[in-house]
């Protein structure tokens, strides 16, 4: 019992300005802007949807399988994929590219100006679901723009049902292509803002995007999330952090717990809250792949906060 992970392998650089940006932009210049900033605090980070999801379902306990496209730099990934005994035989390298890379630069207001490579991801339609043995679920999550196009009517065509997540590939696609994907997904979840833009995108309201398929799940941050299924709403509280390290990685996070949860048929109250837990936990820890439990210890923790037995 596997779940495919379709989305994007990438490097996260994190880089910290120790002053503010406002105070090195001049507002009447931005129109001919050619500023330089130093940046001592620096750290590299393995990241991307497909890898955080993958990662989050490993620490679970599960033997997912991320899908992805990668370049000549994939080295480090690929050591640290094998140190957690993560699948890659559904990852493709492009000797000729490079992987996928985000460049953030951070000022002390948390403002962000972010710099992002695509590199092999473009190229990630190479891959094809219909080539995988032994999936059971899966999940279309930020990728390229064929690629998810290509995964979503794959995933149909064989009948395993899966989540679409269309995060950052938002602006990519317009209404006629959500409401295409929304008709062959099993799920979609998105977060609160999101959600909006996707029902004006559609001009579906939440009601009707639930009504075409098993559930609609809106994440709220601290507000908790969601769940929109066969004409209910069921809340879902949002489980209680020890300290709130970094916010990256939440959503993915939240999604492997999703996964998990929708694969062994919990209802969707309870894959609710193992998907909160599972985001509480990763913000407690900076990047997208640093936190550490069993699934003893997830376990143990969900019986803490939510008082119920997985």
């Amino acid at each position: 019992m596997s779940a495919l992970i379709c989305g994007s392998l990438a490097y996260d650089t994190i880089m910290v300005f120790p002053d503010q940006f406002k105070n090195h932009i001049l507002p009447d210049k931005v129109h001919m802007l050619n500023v330089s900033f130093l940046v001592p605090r620096m750290r590299r980070e393995f990241g991307g949807c497909a890898g955080n999801i993958a990662y989050n379902l490993k620490l679970l306990g599960d033997d997912p399988i991320p899908m992805a496209t990668v370049g000549q730099d994939f080295g480090p990934y690929r050591d640290w994929f094998s140190e957690h005994g993560i699948r890659m035989e559904r990852i493709k390298e492009l000797p000729e590219l490079f992987t996928a890379q985000a460049f953030i630069t951070t000022d002390l207001d948390d403002n962000q100006i972010t710099a992002f490579h695509p590199g092999a991801m473009m190229r990630s339609h190479e891959n094809h679901v219909r080539d995988v043995d032994g999936v059971t679920f899966g999940i279309v999550a930020p990728d390229g723009r064929d690629a998810m196009l290509q995964h979503a009517a794959d995933f149909k065509a064989a009948g395993i049902p899966f989540i679409f997540d269309p995060g950052q590939a938002m602006p990519l696609f317009d209404g006629d292509a959500f409401r295409d994907f929304i008709d062959k997904a099993d799920y979609v979840v998105v977060n609160d803002y999101e959600s909006s833009l996707l029902q004006q995108r559609t001009g579906w309201d939440e009601a009707t995007i639930a009504g075409k398929v098993a559930a609609y799940i809106v994440t709220r941050g601290p507000q908790g999330s969601r769940i929109h299924a066969d004409g209910q709403v069921h809340e879902i509280p949002p489980a209680h952090e020890r300290r709130i390290t970094d916010p990256t990685g939440c959503g993915d996070a939240y999604r492997a717990g999703l996964i998990f949860g929708l694969m062994r048929r919990y209802d969707l109250p309870t894959c609710g809250r193992i998907a909160s837990l599972m985001g509480a936990l990763k913000i407690e820890y900076p990047g997208t792949q640093n936190q550490r439990f069993t699934y003893a210890e997830f376990a143990g923790q969900f019986r803490q906060q939510f008082g119920s037995t997985l």
